[in-house]
């Protein structure tokens, strides 16, 4: 992917692992400085170690994107670092381990989905946007498919992931003129939640497989990060407000 991001200096949450640990890398290759901001220290500053050996600059920042004090620290730490900020990628989210049905969704389950994904990424945005402003940034947020196609089992998590794709749209008109693209990927990726769907589920993966023209899996670095480097550069500079499914097919918008 060359240096389409050379000295851009990105934000990814959630990048200890899974799809936001691919767009880190997938960054970083493209020239990026990037900050691992993650709950879990022992694997965010694991990533940052595996960019730092990719001879590119790296740091780590431990947040709790339920909190906005946390979240202004992060962003204050990305300033303090490295003196600008180009980049924001919204990837954090939790959920429960296994489907719940609209019948057994408790109180915790509708918070997690909504503190850790859409009001993390609310945060985020608000944070950052001074600083993208600035610098004429991006913004990309992680929508998912379960959201899209009302997956069985997932309705808190995929209300969430709407809620996201829904405030991404009216970010990008809202702040369109203030030089801020903002756009949506919904990925299709190994990550370790879909792992945990392929323990509970085994039929997951031929489910989603069975209908998908490409009929595999992606992985978070190859498939999801190269998506998300268009998306973080100059040569996406006329699209905002968007949805991209990089899921093989799976979810065709229409």
């Amino acid at each position: 992917m060359g240096e389409r991001l050379k000295d851009k200096v990105a934000i990814i949450t959630g990048a200890g692992q899974g799809v936001g640990r691919g767009i880190a890398t997938a960054f970083a290759k493209a020239g990026a400085r990037c900050v691992i901001a993650d709950f879990n220290d022992e694997t965010g500053g694991q990533v940052v170690k595996e960019l730092e050996s990719l001879g590119r600059d790296a740091t780590f920042v431990s947040c709790d994107v339920t909190n906005r004090e946390s979240v202004n620290a992060a962003v204050a730490h990305a300033i303090d670092t490295f003196g600008s900020l180009d980049i924001l990628v919204n990837n954090a989210q939790r959920a429960p381990y296994r489907p719940t049905p609209i019948l057994e969704h408790t109180d915790e389950i509708v918070d997690l989905c909504f503190d850790t994904g859409f009001r993390g990424t609310l945060y985020f945005m608000q944070a950052a946007h001074p600083h993208l402003k600035q610098s004429g940034g991006r913004i990309i947020n992680i929508g998912s498919a379960s959201g899209l196609d009302g997956s069985a089992g997932m309705g808190a998590y995929g209300a969430a992931k709407e809620a996201i794709r829904a405030l991404s749209k009216t970010a990008a008109r809202e702040w369109g003129r203030d030089g801020i693209n903002v756009n949506i990927i919904c990925p299709l990726a190994s990550s370790p939640g879909v792992a945990r769907l392929l323990e509970n589920s085994p039929d997951f993966e031929m489910r989603v497989t069975a209908g998908q023209p490409i009929g595999r899996i992606g992985d978070c670095e190859d498939d999801i990060g190269p998506v998300a480097v268009f998306l973080a550069s100059e040569d996406s500079r006329y699209v905002t407000g968007h949805t991209v499914p990089a899921d093989g097919g799976a979810c065709m918008i229409r």
